[in-house]
């Protein structure tokens, strides 16, 4: 009966205000529903021809739980800046009742024990934080939910002795699905860009996720992946600069969406290589991956913002081979990660998590990472343009039709004067959300924060 319960708990959906009004959600649930209430009784019906009893085994995983609070905290955090996340709330638990009822109903049609746990919980959440499909097109979200789940139970290999999924089972639909998008040139059928925008809104964002993560890499030791991708990220992005004068992202050196990725998506430990040096590897893999997908996609004309999930089941399926180069011969005299193999792996991964914290730091302190890259900000591209630097007339062009749209009259205009007190709220908040003091004392102060001339001057 219990995957029946999650049936009609999808059903029960039908009742919400938001999916009563909305004629596309209502089909969306109740064809779902049916779908499931007929596989049920197919499953019913086999079940009892073939005498078998299908049982149900409690299995509470760590990273299971952990993720998923994780997660929750970052989508609660997100929200009160991007509204949408808690107008979308009961979209996000709609996933989570079907992935339930699917999970079970796919397990139990292989096999007679189900393992109960919080197994759904960070497969939806992570696709939520990435990639939602709007409510006129909200059933292909559940077909990336199945197709989730289903290449979770049916693409398998052997590893280390034992069979194990081989894609990360959030991953490997949102790059499938992400793929599908790009090819039929439908992206506007999802959040995605305002995902990948919004996600920088609230204050504080990138510390928010470096201490978001650490209970995640303590126990599961996955530090050396996110610091390896974001290393060689950042370290890319300082040699761009010093050749160019811009910065590659534009934005950042590395987007917060990017950023995200490197935490909270390509680390799934279960589809990571096991060893150290592996890990390193496909930390640096990721990062030099995405840099080239944000090439590839901008030169097509492809949002950008697939970067970060296009090439992980690629990724997923290397993870054999960084495992047995890492323990090759010639590469174990390189390994920079033998100095603290003799230590216990709490030690260990509480010694990557120190050198991690250090980085970060650094990093932030010359604005690596954090709220105040001068990238952000509308006078380092307007002298970028002056300067005849590639790419930054383009791109200023770009910020400055993006202001005059929210209502900024001198963005629209610009002969040569100067923004007023009126278009500061505008033209000040660069990639973050709306300002929130909008006082005249607080925007000079921000406009000298940014580098308008002339604006420190009115604060004496």
């Amino acid at each position: 009966m219990l995957p029946l319960i999650f049936t009609l708990g999808l059903g029960a959906f039908l009742f919400v205000d938001s999916v009563r009004h909305h004629p596309s959600l209502v089909w969306t649930c109740a064809g779902t529903a049916a779908v499931l209430l007929a596989w049920n009784a197919a499953l019913l019906a086999s079940a009892v021809r073939g005498g078998r009893t299908l049982s149900v085994e409690i299995v509470l995983r760590k990273q299971h739980y952990l993720q998923a609070c994780i997660q929750g905290s970052l989508l609660v955090y997100w929200g009160w800046y991007w509204r949408e996340v808690y107008d979308s709330a009961y979209l996000i638990a709609a996933q989570l009742v079907f992935a339930y009822a699917f999970d079970m109903l796919l397990s139990w049609s292989r096999r007679d024990v189900y393992a109960l746990g919080f197994g759904p919980f960070p497969v939806i959440l992570s696709m939520n934080l990435f990639l939602w499909f709007r409510p006129d097109w909200f059933y292909f979200q559940f077909l990336m939910v199945a197709f989730g789940f289903a290449a979770k139970e049916l693409l398998r290999w052997d590893k280390d002795g034992r069979s194990a999924h081989i894609f990360n089972p959030s991953s490997f639909p949102l790059a499938v699905f992400s793929l599908a998008l790009i090819l039929t040139r439908e992206t506007d059928l999802t959040w995605g860009q305002e995902i990948a925008t919004t996600l920088f809104y609230p204050p504080h964002m990138y510390l928010a996720l470096f201490l978001f993560a650490l209970p995640g890499q303590f126990l599961f030791g996955v530090t050396t992946m996110t610091m390896a991708a974001v290393v060689t990220t950042y370290l890319f992005g300082l040699a761009y600069y010093a050749t160019t004068g811009i910065y590659f992202f534009y934005d950042s050196y590395i987007p917060i969406a990017v950023f995200l990725g490197m935490h909270l998506l390509f680390t799934d430990p279960a589809t990571s290589p096991r060893t150290d040096l592996g890990r390193v590897m496909f930390g640096v893999l990721y990062g030099i991956s995405t840099i080239a997908l944000y090439a590839l996609l901008g030169r097509l004309g492809v949002p950008t913002f697939y970067d970060k999930l296009l090439q992980i089941p690629l990724l997923n399926l290397s993870i054999k081979l960084l495992d047995r180069l890492a323990r090759s011969d010639a590469l174990q005299r390189l390994d920079p990660t033998a100095i603290v193999r003799p230590l216990t792996p709490r030690t260990r991964h509480l010694a990557y998590m120190a050198t991690w914290g250090t980085v970060f730091a650094l990093m932030s302190a010359v604005q690596g990472v954090g709220d105040s890259h001068p990238g952000q900000w509308l006078p380092f591209w307007q002298q970028a343009c002056a300067e005849g630097r590639p790419y930054a007339c383009p791109y200023l062009e770009r910020i400055m039709s993006s202001d005059c749209d929210r209502g900024s009259a001198w963005a629209c205009e610009q002969r040569g004067r100067a923004p007023t007190i009126e278009d500061y709220p505008i033209v000040l908040r660069g990639s973050k959300g709306p300002i929130r003091d909008t006082s005249r004392a607080g925007l000079t102060a921000l406009a000298c924060r940014e580098g308008w001339p002339g604006t420190c001057d009115q604060r004496r």
